[in-house]
């Protein structure tokens, strides 16, 4: 019989494993089911040292904790389940007192650690630099504004066309930067949930990419039909989709434009959906998430790029604002997900995750 706990244990991301004071097995979470591959029923009440190779020294820590009633971390633990590759963990002892437990284990594996780590920095740093972003649009629309006015102002004073055509030339690439600064101040409004199908999403996007890309770029579908409805913002997840898609159009079209006739395929673009399990999405553990590929053949993103590409301004095409990614990142983790990006010449994968109930 497991001991009485709290059902927001079982949604947690991190292993959660609750011993005896003989350290038998008394309660473990889905998460480490899952760090263990094996089920809770197997290992309910067996004792926890003797589920890995090699414990002794893991068992006489956890004996001196119940002993001194002292946790302990450990940030470097090995632990070989049977008949499995080793497992290298962080691990947080604590003290407990309940019916049937004595002691809290939290196991996290390491590279999910520095993957969390990671996405945590990520996002700190899309924030810090889309407050950066933010007050330098500002900035540049108030001259922006004078400028466009003055040289509307000049326009009248001057009698010869010839002239006029420059003031045209400020007015018009003032009003270009107007539009930028415009795209950087968007506000972020939360997205207006709303049921919906992520086929639905593919679609449009298809159309859209095929309507601006006539030729040269085919776009094939990959779909799980059994995916389910979930609830998010129609409008917000169409733009980043398609944003990345239109990314991978132009970069596919541009690589070609640089090769000698024949000696590159057709761009292809593939729309693929499937469902996750297990996903860890902003520290907590989704049990069905559903993931969302964009999966071109073109030259892929460059090498001294990749690990800013969703930072403003940031762009691997001559001529672009580097804002699309930004934007559809933003739209993303709105939507409490996340988007990864793997890339190499020949094949390069924008992956979406998002939480489903």
């Amino acid at each position: 019989m497991s001991p009485t706990v709290s059902p927001a244990l079982d949604w947690l991301a991190t292993a959660v494993v609750l011993l005896d004071r003989v350290l038998h097995v008394k309660y473990v979470n889905p998460a480490a089911e899952t760090l263990f591959a094996t089920s809770r029923k197997s290992i309910l009440d067996q004792p926890f040292p003797g589920l890995f190779a090699d414990s002794g020294p893991l068992a006489a820590l956890l004996h001196q904790a119940i002993r001194e009633e002292r946790g302990f971390a450990d940030q470097d633990l090995i632990l070989v389940p049977t008949g499995q590759e080793p497992l290298h963990l962080d691990c947080i002892v604590t003290p407990v007192e309940l019916p049937q437990a004595a002691l809290l284990l939290e196991l996290r594996p390491i590279d999910q650690r520095l993957r969390i780590e990671r996405e945590e920095q990520r996002m700190t740093q899309h924030r810090a630099n889309r407050e950066l972003i933010r007050n330098l649009a500002h900035e540049i629309k108030n001259p922006l504004g004078g400028l466009r006015g003055s040289a509307q102002l000049l326009e009248r004073e001057l009698d010869r066309p010839s002239l006029r055509e420059y003031t045209r030339v400020i007015i018009k690439e003032a009003d270009r930067l107007q539009a930028l600064m415009d795209r950087l101040l968007t506000p972020h409004r939360p997205p207006n949930h709303v049921p919906m199908n992520i086929h639905e999403v593919c679609e449009r996007v298809r159309s859209l990419i095929l309507a601006e890309f006539p030729e040269g770029i085919r776009v094939k579908r990959d779909y799980d039909v059994g995916l389910p409805e979930f609830r998010g913002d129609p409008e917000q997840l169409i733009q980043a989709v398609l944003n990345i898609a239109r990314n991978a159009a132009q970069a596919m079209l541009g690589a070609r434009a640089t090769t000698a006739p024949g000696l590159q395929d057709r761009g292809e673009i593939v729309l693929r959906t499937r469902v996750a399990r297990q996903v860890t999405l902003a520290r907590r553990l989704r049990r069905l998430a559903l993931e969302l590929q964009v999966i071109d053949n073109g030259p892929g993103v460059p090498a001294e790029i990749r690990d800013q590409i969703f930072y403003p301004l940031v762009s691997g095409r001559e001529g672009g604002t580097g804002l699309g990614l930004t934007l559809a990142q933003t739209f993303v983790q709105q939507h409490h997900g996340v988007v990864e990006c793997d890339s190499q010449p020949g094949r390069t994968s924008f992956r979406i995750v998002l939480p489903l109930r």
